[in-house]
């Protein structure tokens, strides 16, 4: 299969591991987190082996695990299913360029459950999976085989593999009869879990600067006692782009905001905060760019996604439809305006296209890119405490604003002839 230096690896990556149990990474649950903690499994290490028509790739974990292996199309990918596991996982060497696997990530999938993806260059299928115990007899060798096959023979493995669906992650606040008058807001962190998003030098993601700011926004709404507020995870876990919207719609949620924070790899000086609104076309070539690839999302993380958006049209009347995206103008303009005080905004902030996050046909809804990770000067920004309370500010003060005006258009309407 692949060269002789794995009995080396396997040294070298038991002896990390023996220095992260000391650390308490293998497992052993701190206090605070309590007994129910400490059953996850740690990884803490990845290395990936491979020619150009097999590989190898390693974790070393605290004790074994069995996944469900499931070969998916368009992309080709490899999905592994886990019981939850506590990925310690720094990032490893990229993969080689002629070799058959492309990229590999993991990361929480759903509560209880991890996930493994294998970005294919070539047709290949999993050859075995194994568990073996490491020298210190501390730690395990967790151990993917992939082979090479022919187009054929992978696409009747693929097609024949049924694809995991996404579990419900997250129940409406209860409406109970002081709160019902408060509207609902739903703070969408984009991406999580086996979804990395964006990723810039340094080990900074997406997922984590775009959580961070969705707490603190979340926060700041609560706040003002004027809200209630939910999120559409609230850890690090995946949820797909359909699940997100029926989210919001089951909540019966007043305003749908998704935040993010993407890499424009072609135009890294490029800067700024952007608010979209939904548009089946798109106000320009770049937004359209940023949505196809927002909208693989699901796909890139072994999730099948048959919702559409002709699958969410024609479930209310023509009017709402057209009230819904007029709100969402509305609060996107306000964004814009508030925030123009406290951010820098996009050469152009506002703009339009087909992200699948905005097709709720009934809640108003915007995604905010809050900046570039292409861009040095917004990554110093994302990161900073002082930056995000300005942000959150501006952005809960257009909310607002938004609301008040909401209000006042609603109660006219009521009266009008």
């Amino acid at each position: 299969m692949l060269g002789g230096g794995f009995h080396t690896l396997r040294a070298g990556l038991a002896a990390i591991l023996a220095a992260a149990a000391l650390c308490g990474l293998a497992g052993r649950a701190s206090a605070a987190e309590g007994g129910a903690r400490a059953a996850v499994p740690v990884a803490v290490s990845a290395r990936l082996e491979q020619t150009e028509r097999s590989a190898r790739l390693t974790f070393v974990i605290s004790r074994p695990v069995h996944p469900v292996v499931t070969p998916l199309e368009r992309p080709d990918r490899i999905v592994l299913d886990l019981p939850e596991v506590n990925f310690q996982v720094k990032d490893a060497a990229p993969p080689a360029r002629n070799g058959l696997v492309s990229s590999f990530r993991q990361g929480l999938f759903a509560p209880g459950k991890s996930r493994i993806v294998i970005d294919l260059r070539r047709p290949a299928l999993v050859a075995s999976v194994t568990n073996t115990t490491l020298p210190d007899g501390l730690s395990t060798a967790f151990t993917i085989e992939l082979a090479g096959t022919d187009r054929d023979t992978y696409v009747k493995a693929a097609r024949a593999a049924a694809a995991p669906a996404s579990e419900p992650l997250a129940a409406a606040p209860a409406r109970d009869p002081q709160a019902a008058a408060k509207p609902l807001v739903v703070i969408d962190p984009g991406h999580g879990g086996v979804d990395p998003g964006a990723m810039a030098e340094g080990g900074v993601n997406e997922k984590d600067i775009v959580f961070s700011f969705a707490q603190k926004l979340k926060a700041r709404l609560e706040a003002t006692g004027r809200y209630r507020v939910m999120m559409t995870r609230e850890s690090d876990v995946f949820v797909s782009l359909g699940e997100r919207v029926r989210i919001a719609r089951r909540a019966q949620a007043d305003l749908f905001v998704s935040i993010h924070a993407d890499t424009l790899s072609a135009s890294p000086k490029v800067r700024g905060m952007t608010v979209y609104t939904g548009s089946e076309r798109a106000t320009d070539v770049e937004s359209q760019e940023l949505a196809d690839k927002e909208n693989k999302a699901d796909a890139l993380a072994g999730a099948e996604s048959p919702e559409t958006m002709e699958e969410v049209s024609g479930i209310l009347a023509d009017l709402t439809r057209r009230e819904t995206r007029l709100f969402s103008q509305h609060i996107a303009k306000q964004v814009v305006q508030d925030a123009g005080s406290a951010m820098r905004l996009n050469k152009n902030p506002h703009r339009s296209a087909g992200f699948r996050v905005l097709t709720a046909p009934d809640v108003a809804s915007i995604l905010i890119e809050l900046g570039y990770l292409s861009s040095n000067e917004d990554i110093a920004l994302l990161q900073s405490d002082a930056w995000r309370d300005k942000a959150t500010g501006a952005i809960a003060s257009a909310i607002s604003r938004y609301f008040a005006q909401r209000t006042a258009v609603v109660r006219g309407a009521a009266v009008s002839p």
